[in-house]
């Protein structure tokens, strides 16, 4: 298989990323597999139930309902019956995720700051402009 193929160095990357993420995420009892993803989503839009929130993060249901699970279980999410209709939940960050936010966004911050440190402005700009024709291929299919 060639090591340089475009999908095995995006998937290199990614799990590298993730591992890191998972570690640093670690000591605030946030787990990988993309918390911080929902975490992050969940902060910059309180009160989206969790279908928005799958749409959001291009996560599946089950992943979704697990995590939000670990999340309200650590004590970062809160799920209040949507009103409009009672089968579905609206979710809200704690106070405790409020507080975390700051570290959180400092954490994803360093990250992209490490997966990009090696590029210039430009480089990153095209690097960013190639992944999303590429991502919206995908998408649009």
């Amino acid at each position: 298989m060639d090591m340089n193929s475009i999908g095995k160095l995006i998937s290199f990357i990614n799990r590298i990323n993730q591992k890191e993420l998972a570690n640093k995420l670690r000591d605030y009892n946030i787990g990988g597999g993309g918390h911080h993803s929902y975490l992050k989503t969940i902060l910059m839009n309180p009160g989206l139930n969790q279908d928005q929130l799958t749409c959001e993060v291009k996560f599946d249901k089950a992943t979704t309902t697990r995590c939000i699970k670990q999340l309200e279980e650590e004590g970062y999410v809160e799920r209040i019956v949507d009103d409009n209709d009672r089968r579905s939940y609206r979710l809200y960050p704690t106070t405790k995720a409020k507080e975390f936010e700051p570290v959180l966004i400092s954490i994803l911050d360093e990250s992209n700051r490490s997966l990009a440190g090696c590029l210039s402005e430009e480089e990153k700009e095209q690097l960013r402009a190639l992944l999303q024709k590429v991502y919206d291929n995908y998408n649009s299919r």
